[in-house]
């Protein structure tokens, strides 16, 4: 049926079909996930229609594959609004039926091979984007890690690609280094079993540069301190052989502490089991072990694609044999994004939400009665009240944890006890978002929120707009009837609020109202405003703030937008905004009256420049502090002010004050000057 249709590389597109079906004939899946990836995009790209693939091939398949181009059709845009409907009816389709996910992994990741083909930068752009954000978590989500790494590479190719080339020469050179240092501790590992009477498989391997970047980007160190871009995989019979190994490991090395985690006992959401230990070898060489079972191994590469068996004399998923290796329904993690998606919310809301509730960085707590809920990473209290029953997160007020009062702003570690002070009459505030990181969590409080704060949108977008208006040098007396109908909106204050939600941007208001705006006055209207002292209201709120509220972002920390940020009360009743580690919140620690938890305006987050100051330590070499500035300049970052000082013979630091977008901007560029030989430390400067 596909007949002379072609792909953007000139192949006949047939081709691309039995691509998807090889990918998932590598994961051993049933005969009927197979045929619907020869026929996934048949009835959207052919007359085909789901009653003739039923009438040939019966109606589980017809099922699958309807499934599968409901999806495709449903490909992310950028436009919010569009890709937050597409992405709710993305993740119900896959919630239902895991096949179908698989699929459109294996879909995603042949276009992703053959992303080069396309010859529009834009486009490739966005794909890598939403690969980015959300098929590889998606992926992550069902443990299919060998897809999800590679999905991370083709995109960290296309949206960074001098990022990725400094990592590779780098891996290039330490390769050269270390090679030979790899072999022997394998060898060395083994040894150790072998004489003690454990079989066991012993090999190095690399980390993907994706992964490095990544801890470059969360971690303030640079290349030369990541301790683990070689880790040792041991491979052993048993459950029990895990542990032996374990402890002549210990005994044999001294352990680093804090770095010992058993994912056996405490399985990852995604059913990943492994014990992971870090060690000193020889010289000093940190060297980090994952130990694991043959079974365990292949889970954790093909997650839930490593429980398709024969069963009952069929060939399918076994979900018994699963959970009785302890291991958990592949669908809860996509089913959890199902109660996200049910709070509703605006756009912007639904799909940043769902991208928080897909990372899988954990931490491990309990309930006073010992029942384990698991959390990413950097959760606090409430975010564990809403895991365990959206009706607790409701009514919590307070926390206590491990027995003691604890705020609720505090991060949960792993192990804790956590015990829910609950209330009738809570007073929610837009501030609670700060004290939760997980989606489902700030759904439903957003979902709470979201009446009590229309008064506070209709000001931040009667302000917005008006600031608009002002740049543009246009009439405030202008009729906004136009702007009313094109929106499709009943009154003027649903348009203010529209814009105040982030629903509607000022300079398309415009756009409608002033046709006669040329392309030079449209684009200065789309670019982003740095913010100063005069600005600074219009893109806080919470707190109080209003229009008139004179608000100064303190130049100790420099918050940028994506920051979690607080505000301090001053004398004169203006506020200071922090960001929420900032060191100098500690000198009004007893005064919480003070204190006015403030978030970004959505113009914030999509329309603003903040300023930030990266101190890096450079060594000392002709032509290094260039290389750092075109690093910068690369990554989008305009740099304002230069400092250096505390020079050394070998070493100096300087401070580059930059101008960026947001947060992870910022993150992103310091990552990036990380990775560069020359620079040893690069971090964001506090106090």
């Amino acid at each position: 049926m596909h007949g002379s249709q072609k792909r953007a590389s000139g192949d006949p597109y047939f081709a691309h079909p039995i691509e998807v079906a090889g990918i998932l004939t590598d994961y051993r899946l049933d005969t009927a996930t197979i045929v619907t990836a020869l026929l996934h995009d048949v009835i959207e790209d052919t007359e085909v229609s789901q009653a003739d693939i039923e009438k040939l091939f019966g109606a589980e398949i017809a099922e699958l594959v309807e499934g599968v181009t409901k999806l495709s059709k449903l490909e992310f845009a950028a436009e919010h609004a569009r890709q937050a409907e597409n992405l709710r009816k993305f993740i119900l389709a896959i919630s239902k039926d895991v096949r179908v996910l698989m699929v459109k992994l294996a879909d995603r990741l042949h276009n992703m091979r053959t992303l080069n083909f396309i010859k529009q930068p834009a486009k490739r752009e966005r794909i890598a984007r939403e690969t980015l954000d959300i098929y590889a978590p998606l992926a992550r989500n069902i443990g299919c890690h060998r897809i999800c790494s590679e999905l991370e590479e083709l995109a960290f190719e296309q949206l960074n690609p001098v990022a990725r080339n400094a990592i590779l020469r780098r891996l290039d050179t330490l390769r050269a280094d270390q090679g030979k240092a790899v072999n022997k501790v394998s060898a060395d590992i083994m040894q150790l079993l072998v004489d003690d009477g454990v079989p066991a498989r012993v090999f190095g391997r690399e980390k993907h540069p994706f992964s490095i970047w990544r801890k470059l980007q969360r971690k303030s160190i640079g290349f030369s301190q990541l301790s683990d871009i070689y880790a040792f995989r041991v491979i052993v019979d048993s459950d029990a052989d895990c542990y032996r190994a374990l402890g002549l490991i210990h005994r044999a090395w001294p352990c680093v502490p804090e770095r010992f985690k058993d994912f056996i006992s405490t399985p990852k959401r995604n059913n990943y089991r492994s014990l992971h230990t870090t060690v000193i070898g020889a010289k000093g060489m940190r060297i980090e072990m994952q130990i694991r079972t043959e079974n365990m191994d292949r889970v954790a590469e093909d997650g839930v694609a490593a429980h398709w068996r024969y069963k009952n004399h069929s060939y399918g998923f076994d979900q018994e044999a699963m959970e009785a290796e302890g291991g958990r329904d592949p669908l809860a993690n996509l089913r959890q994004l199902v109660q996200v998606l049910e709070h509703g919310g605006d756009s912007e809301e639904l799909v940043e939400n769902a991208k928080l509730e897909m990372f899988l960085d954990q931490v491990f707590v309990f309930t006073p009665k010992g029942r384990l809920i698991t959390l990413p990473r950097g959760a606090m209290p409430l975010d564990f009240a809403y895991a365990v029953h959206t009706l607790l997160g409701d009514e919590t007020i307070g926390a206590k944890i491990n027995g003691e009062p604890r705020p609720l702003r505090t991060v949960l570690q792993n192990g804790d006890v956590v015990e829910v002070i609950r209330g009738p009459n809570r007073e929610l505030h837009g501030d609670w978002q700060s004290l939760t990181v997980t989606g489902r969590a700030r759904s439903a409080i957003r979902r709470h929120m979201r009446q009590a704060e229309k008064g506070e949108f209709l000001k931040t977008g009667r302000a917005a707009f008006e600031a608009a208006i002002q740049r543009a040098g246009k009439s405030r007396t202008v009729s906004l009837r136009p702007a009313l109908e094109r929106f499709a909106l009943a009154s003027e204050d649903e348009l203010y609020d529209a814009v105040g939600r982030g629903r509607v941007r000022p300079q398309q208001v415009l756009e409608v109202l002033f046709p006669d705006l040329d392309a030079g006055e449209i684009k200065a209207l789309g670019e982003r405003q740095a913010i100063d002292a005069d600005s600074a209201a219009a893109f806080v709120q919470g707190g109080g703030v209003t229009a008139h509220t004179r608000v100064r972002l303190d130049v100790c920390c420099r918050p940028v937008p994506g920051d979690r940020i607080v505000g301090i009360k001053q004398p004169d009743r203006s506020l200071t905004v922090h960001t929420i580690d900032c060191p100098r919140l500690a000198d009004y620690e007893d005064r919480e009256d003070l204190w006015r938890d403030l978030r970004w305006t959505a113009e914030a987050e999509r329309n603003a420049l903040g300023l930030a100051r990266i101190r890096a330590t450079i060594r000392d070499a002709p032509g290094v502090l260039g290389e750092a500035c075109t690093i910068i300049g690369e990554a989008g970052g305009n740099i304002l002010n230069l400092n250096m000082h505390h020079r050394q013979s070998d070493y100096f630091d300087v401070d580059f004050d930059v101008e960026v977008k947001d947060n992870r901007h910022l993150t992103n560029i310091m990552a990036a000057l990380r990775a560069c030989p020359s620079v040893d430390t690069a971090d964001r400067a506090l106090g």
